[in-house]
């Protein structure tokens, strides 16, 4: 990034310096800054937000030297002035601060970020406790502030249609759901999921159990087996299962860390007494697996595969995101959707009872 790039950042920001540190309606693009380089996910969301004309991605931030070292010369983070974190945050003319950093800086990095009136992208999980996630929901809700966890799927045009499916009650009565999120890590990400007792279950998921409950809302219980199965020698919880009991239906959620093909392999399975449906793989092109009892709404009676279009990732969040953010209204998942998602993944990670 060019010394020029980082004084036109610090000027704008002088300039807003009088404002008050309540996010105002953007009257253009969403001025957004990068606060945390590590996650996985970071590349294919700046890329989600420079292809959306809705944003302006301004400056980036890494609050740890070695990070900054290894991987801020990453193509999609050269072109943005560095900046510290009290520069990104003291500028009131920045709208949007999205974090890509590890659990720990999480919720006291969200709290700097929402008392300083900024808009929230949280990556995922947030925490690997409920009441530190709970007082950054409720600053976002008191501030009137946008939040959004970066969770995989939400808006996937396979996991829609089986939604509409079960919301129109083309597969009756729901008796379960079956999800796999699998994965084949390296020695180094393990060691990051290792911190947490919940291990693979706790790092991947929330991505599954997420859906779960935008099918059936809250569990009335949760049990979890969380194993040391592989003959790798670390502590990993590596080899994992939940399981969400509903008045009448169950669904579980399978996630191991050492699974040749395991993101081929990640699937989710709606199973309704008149119909059910199968996405596999998830992505890049998902493929549906349908059975119906009868003809249903666009589906045939019997058995039928439909392939959609690939589903690039990101896209439809931000696009989603910056619709809430321009026009003042709530995003499509509330700040009570949000925490019981966390509590939910909590219970199914061992952290909760």
């Amino acid at each position: 990034m060019s010394p020029s790039n980082r004084r036109q950042f610090l000027a704008t920001a002088a300039s807003g310096l009088g404002a008050v540190a309540q996010a105002q309606l953007p009257k253009g693009r969403i001025r957004t800054g990068i606060l945390g380089i590590q996650h996985s996910h970071l590349m294919g969301k700046l890329q989600a937000m420079y292809d959306n004309p809705d944003y302006e991605v301004v400056a980036v931030c890494e609050p740890d030297e070695a990070t900054r070292r290894n991987r801020g010369s990453q193509e999609l983070l050269r072109r943005l002035p560095a900046v510290s974190m009290d520069e990104m945050l003291g500028d009131k003319s920045l709208d949007l601060v999205v974090f890509e950093g590890e659990v720990k800086d999480a919720v006291p990095f969200a709290r700097r970020v929402l008392s300083a009136g900024k808009h929230l992208h949280l990556e995922k999980p947030p925490a690997n406790k409920l009441e530190p996630f709970r007082e950054v929901v409720e600053m976002a809700r008191t501030r009137n502030l946008r939040l959004q966890l970066g969770y995989l799927w939400r808006f996937h045009a396979g996991v829609d249609a089986a939604l509409d499916a079960f919301r129109q009650g083309w597969l009756g009565e729901l008796l379960m759901i079956r999800a796999t999120i699998s994965s084949d890590r390296g020695p180094e990400q393990r060691a990051v999921e290792a911190r947490y007792p919940g291990g693979s279950m706790f790092e991947l998921g929330g991505h599954m159990i997420d859906r779960i409950i935008a099918f059936m809302g809250r569990p009335a219980r949760v049990q979890h087996w969380l194993r040391h199965d592989t003959g790798i020698r670390d502590t990993l919880k590596d080899n994992t299962l939940a399981v969400f009991e509903y008045p009448s239906a169950l669904a579980l959620v399978v996630s191991s860390a050492r699974v040749a093909g395991a993101e081929a392999q990640r699937s989710l399975e709606v199973i309704g007494m008149d119909g059910s449906i199968m996405i596999q793989p998830m992505e890049p092109a998902p493929a549906l697996r349908i059975h119906m009892r009868a003809a249903r709404g666009p589906y045939k009676a019997g058995s039928q595969e439909i392939k959609l279009a690939g589903q690039p990732r990101f896209i439809r969040d931000f696009q989603e995101l910056a619709r809430a953010i321009k026009s003042g209204s709530e995003l499509q998942y509330s700040y009570d959707h949000e925490l019981l998602l966390q509590e939910t993944l909590l219970r199914a990670s061992g952290e909760i009872g």
